[in-house]
């Protein structure tokens, strides 16, 4: 008859005892890895009662035919009642590793570092019961109550269906970067702007004088046959005197103006232009007349000037020096310095006064006052049919554009002009598009000036002209190694020339997106006053003190050939006009935390909570994942062949804690329920 064993203690001395013979026993380490505890003990005693232990309360656990120890409710004290199936287990109460279950409390590991959920329902109840968003709770508080629980459910996924639509139409307003303008006042001293100025007096270049004499007769022709009119009396002769070598050009004579009739309609005139091979012909047609010759006029003229050597010298300076004949700033009298000099092909001599000047104070006194000469001699006059002077105001180191922003002022009056400044700041990428200068435009600019829209504009025009007309327009600067169109050179210049400036003007060329807006740019608002000057009663001194009365013809008004004009700030007051985003990134989370309140009621660390629960959630999947691979991987027949080996033979008791033990069978004596444990 076997022996038994009694240990006597507390419950952890017979947890420690009985770890020790489940060390030695290989049959015991199997009754005590499949043990069900029945009931939970008190808290506060080490008891092997725990989930998962080996020991049942009041149970003999027994091999061969030795107890092992005997463990049962202190007296007093009744037995706890089974916990509800349905209550979350407390963190103490959770199946401990099997690996620590052989341990005593003493020696298991404490609290790890990350500690995942068993189940997604405990996931998920943990978050309801701890998150600070508005209305989690009671998803778990009334459990019992499955409609409440239904109802706050779909509140919450009705406010979050709200809450992300609402976010949709804030964030599509965001990627459309809208911009509001504001304008504010400022008041500081500025630089006066450039004025250029320019005689409308296209003279005839001295080397070119045979060939415009022979157009000058051409358009007599031309006209004549149209309208029947004879220049012999009105027009004056052409130059004959023997002015040297001259290119070598021969007129286009199939280039004629015409009349077109359409039935029902006005009559219109142009000329027919054509291409290279003649097969492609259209009509550059205008409804005026006057517009039409002097357009095909200035076709003929560019042809004559683009033969030209681009280092002649032009007489424009010594024919404008006497353009100006005073010239006062601030009360001082204008220096060489202050002005450059050019040649227009339309407009004839042109001044740019560009000097460093301060404008300290508003008023007349403190602009610039000028009196020019307006006269025109050695005229082309189906080229240029005005006669004053054309104005143009604009920022300094900037090219004039005058044939676009120009204004004219009539001779014999005295023209008072006003400016007010307005700036713009316009804002980049990807608010708008505009430049902030030479470097982010794709277009080689083709002046020496500060970046415009309009100097890109032309640019990009010369570039593509070359490109597709193999010369470029004479009125614009050249790039490296074109040449200048004329029909001697390039028959069918003239057809390509206006089929690529109509696609410009409708916008076909990409020139319009290639060319932005300046980020930084100053616009002048300009008010004019006029008054007839010189009066009749002091055009005598006047034009004797200015040495114009020898000059004048008979049939001539005393103040036909000279006019004045005063230039100045009305006021130091300047506006600016800045754009700036609707919404910024600060606005914008801004507006996203008031949205998130109002339907949640929490803040941006609830976004991290919920960005707990998803990292969480992930990781406990995965987990389980893994799990759900083992078991497969376990219960394939390989796997349980391996399983099934032979077994190490288990260590023999030390002779102080008793005799050998074999595991051979259940003792005869054991209950069934002993025998299941």
């Amino acid at each position: 008859m076997g022996a038994t064993l009694h240990v006597i203690g507390t419950p952890g001395k017979l947890r420690k005892e009985a770890a020790r013979w489940c060390r030695a026993t290989s049959c015991l380490v199997a009754c005590w890895s499949h043990a069900i505890a029945a009931a939970r003990p008190p808290r506060g005693m080490e008891a092997s009662a725990h989930r998962g232990s080996c020991f049942k309360a009041g149970t003999v656990v027994q091999t061969t035919s030795e107890v092992l120890g005997i463990w049962k409710y202190p007296q007093g004290q009744p037995p706890l009642p089974p916990l509800p199936e349905d209550t979350p287990p407390r963190p103490e109460d959770r199946p401990l590793p099997a690996e620590d279950r052989l341990l005593p409390p003493e020696d298991r590991p404490g609290e790890r570092l990350v500690e995942l959920h068993t189940s997604f329902r405990e996931l998920f109840t943990f978050f309801c019961t701890n998150a600070t968003i508005h209305g989690t709770i009671r998803l778990v508080c009334s459990r019992q109550n499955r409609l409440k629980t239904a109802s706050w459910g779909l509140l919450l996924m009705g406010a979050l269906g709200a809450l992300y639509w609402q976010f949709g139409l804030l964030f599509e307003q965001y990627w459309r970067y809208p911009v509001i303008m504001t304008v504010s006042v400022h008041s500081e001293r500025k630089l006066f702007p450039s004025v250029t100025l320019c005689d409308m007096n296209p003279h005839r270049p001295s080397p070119a004088r045979r060939h415009l004499q022979a157009l000058d007769e051409f358009a007599q022709e031309n006209i004549y046959s149209l309208y029947k009119f004879n220049f012999s009396e009105s027009w004056e002769g052409p130059f004959a005197e023997d002015l040297g070598p001259e290119p070598s050009f021969q007129l286009d004579r199939g280039i004629r103006l015409q009349r077109l009739n359409h039935p029902g309609r006005q009559s219109k005139v142009g000329f027919r232009l054509c291409n290279s091979t003649g097969g492609d012909c259209f009509y550059r047609v205008y409804s005026s007349g006057v517009t039409a010759a002097r357009e095909w006029y200035r076709f003929h003229y560019m042809n004559i000037l683009a033969l030209l050597p681009p280092t002649r010298e032009d007489s424009h300076r010594s024919h404008g020096g006497h353009f100006v004949f005073s010239c006062r700033y601030n009360g001082r009298d204008c220096q060489a310095q202050h002005f450059q000099t050019f040649h227009h092909p339309t407009y004839g001599s042109c001044y740019t006064f560009n000097g460093a000047w301060a404008a300290q104070h508003p008023g007349i006194t403190h602009g610039i006052s000028l009196v020019l000469r307006t006269e025109q001699q050695d005229h082309l006059p189906l080229l240029s049919t005005e006669n004053g002077i054309k104005v143009m105001i604009h920022r300094r180191n900037q090219t004039p554009f005058l044939e676009h922003r120009g204004f004219s002022i009539r001779p014999g009056t005295e023209t008072t002009i006003g400016i007010r400044e307005d700036e713009v700041h316009r804002l980049g990428s990807p608010y708008g598009h505009c430049s902030d200068g030479m470097e982010a435009v794709d277009v080689p600019l083709l002046y020496n000036a500060t970046y415009t829209m309009q100097a890109c504009l032309v640019s990009c025009f010369q570039q593509l002209m070359v490109e597709t007309c193999s010369c470029g327009y004479y009125l614009y600067p050249l790039p490296v190694g074109a040449e200048y169109c004329s029909y001697t050179r390039h028959p069918a210049w003239g057809h390509c020339f206006y089929r690529l400036y109509r696609d410009l003007e409708t916008h076909r060329l990409p020139c319009a997106s290639r060319c932005p807006r300046p980020c930084r740019e100053s616009s002048y608002k300009l008010s004019a006053g006029t008054s007839r000057w010189p009066s009749s009663k002091s055009a005598d001194w006047i034009l004797a003190v200015l040495g114009k009365r020898g000059h004048q013809k008979p049939s001539q008004s005393p103040r036909s050939n000279i006019a004045k004009m005063n230039i100045f700030y009305q006021e130091l007051n300047y506006r600016t006009v800045d754009e700036t985003p609707v919404y910024s990134v600060p606005q914008l989370l801004s507006a996203m935390g008031s949205l998130w309140s109002l339907w949640f009621g929490s803040s941006v660390l609830s976004v991290l909570e919920l960005l707990e629960l998803l990292l969480d959630a992930t990781a406990l999947a995965l987990l389980l994942g893994c799990r759900r691979l083992r078991r497969a991987w376990r219960s394939q027949p390989g796997a349980a062949t391996r399983a099934s080996g032979p077994r190490p033979e288990a260590t023999p008791l030390p002779s102080d804690y008793g005799p050998d033990l074999k595991c051979s069978g259940t003792p005869a004596g054991a209950s069934a329920e002993e025998s299941r444990l």
